[in-house]
């Protein structure tokens, strides 16, 4: 929980769309970076994934707090579209590293003590405490601000990447088995597993729903864009971070929810969305709140459910497997926004809806992988 706050305490998180459009970029070559930044965690996702599982999954998070820290030092060092641009590239490459490794930490650290099913409540939290440190976080970026501005800023969020990659240092973790020193059965595990329909739809629904948190990357902008002066944007996106914290920590309640009901959850996000988006005032960053909380709720069961359907000790490398189908829906949420703004984003949450239905069944999946494996 500690390292889930640390980790989030970066004061830049909610002015650096700020800081690119201050810095003359236009929406279009904003999406263009955003974009940049899926691309790199797309290629190496897998990659990653399997070094955590070969070599560390702790080595591999605190590896990833050290390049955020490069990132963040490069935009403040030289900012302007080509530092921009590859800071991003070092990001996603962090951010590659983290994905399926502390996923899996958490997941198989429950597992040893025979707490695996409390896998959602505990993962709903940790996102929960995420977003609860954007309160501090914004009232950090305020001040830091005020006093010096975008260097100041970036300086401090690079220090406390580097405070959270220090912490990560001792989480325990379990050495690596003879099999997960070993290529061919990584290799083999995965396309094994990937076999399976029931795990094989819940990477999908992880990876559309998981998508779909891009959007989180333009709610400073649309505050903007809705009339919110500068200095009052961290503060007036916190309302949004408070409804997803909620949203996530009721998560592993609603990971008992029979898939229909999550998925009217994950409609009705849609239309709050798409309701915020043609209202554009202020006060629809309120509708904006609540379609975040509802989404949340739902990305916590999704990812929940792929956990539960993983076996062997290839974890990371599944989740990261995942963690590129995030990639791939992210682009398609920054090409959204590109072309319509947060109403076609709205549209695009919709129409994933259907094939998410799928991936979120529980007891439907469970049947349909038992009948394989006895086929099998």
């Amino acid at each position: 929980m500690q390292w889930a706050a640390l980790s989030e305490l970066v004061p830049l998180y909610p002015l650096y769309a700020l800081l690119f459009t201050d810095h003359g970029l236009s929406d279009a070559r904003i999406s263009g970076l955003f974009a940049l930044w899926s691309i790199t965690s797309f290629l190496t996702e897998v990659p990653a994934g399997a070094l955590a599982d070969r070599w560390s999954r702790r080595g591999a998070i605190v590896l990833a707090g050290i390049l955020q820290a490069v990132a963040f030092a490069i935009w403040t060092a030289a900012p302007g579209y080509a530092a921009f641009a590859a800071g991003f590239v070092v990001w996603g490459l962090a951010g590659a590293l983290v994905s399926g490794a502390s996923e899996a930490l958490v997941h198989d650290g429950l597992a040893a003590v025979g707490a695996a099913e409390s896998y959602a409540r505990v993962n709903g939290w940790m996102v929960s405490a995420e977003l609860l440190v954007q309160l501090p976080t914004a009232g950090a970026a305020a001040a830091l601000f005020a006093v010096g501005g975008y260097p100041l800023v970036g300086w401090v969020s690079a220090g406390v990447c580097l405070a959270a990659a220090a912490l990560a240092l001792r989480f325990p973790e379990a050495p690596p088995t003879a099999d997960d020193e070993d290529d061919v059965p990584l290799r083999r595990g995965v396309l094994e597993a990937l076999r399976r329909p029931a795990l094989r739809w819940a990477v999908l629904a992880a990876a559309l729903v998981g998508g779909l948190d891009a959007v989180e990357e333009y709610f400073p902008v649309l505050a903007a864009d809705w009339g919110v002066p500068t200095t009052a944007v961290p503060v007036a996106v916190v309302g949004i971070a408070l409804a997803g914290a909620l949203g996530a920590a009721l998560g592993g309640r609603a990971e008992r929810l029979p898939s229909g009901v999550l998925l009217g959850l994950l409609a009705g996000a849609g239309v709050c969305l798409a309701a915020a988006a043609l209202w554009a005032r202020p006060v629809a960053l309120g509708v904006t709140a609540v379609f975040y909380g509802l989404y949340l709720a739902v990305l916590v069961v999704a990812g929940a459910r792929l956990q539960a359907r993983i076996t062997g000790p290839h974890r990371a490398t599944i989740t990261s497997i995942a963690g590129i189908g995030i990639e791939v829906a992210a682009l398609l949420v920054f090409a959204a926004w590109a072309i319509g703004g947060p109403v076609a984003v709205a549209a695009l949450v919709l129409a994933v809806v259907p094939v998410v239905r799928v991936g979120l069944r529980t007891q439907e999946a469970r049947t349909q992988e038992a009948g394989t494996q006895e086929a099998v």
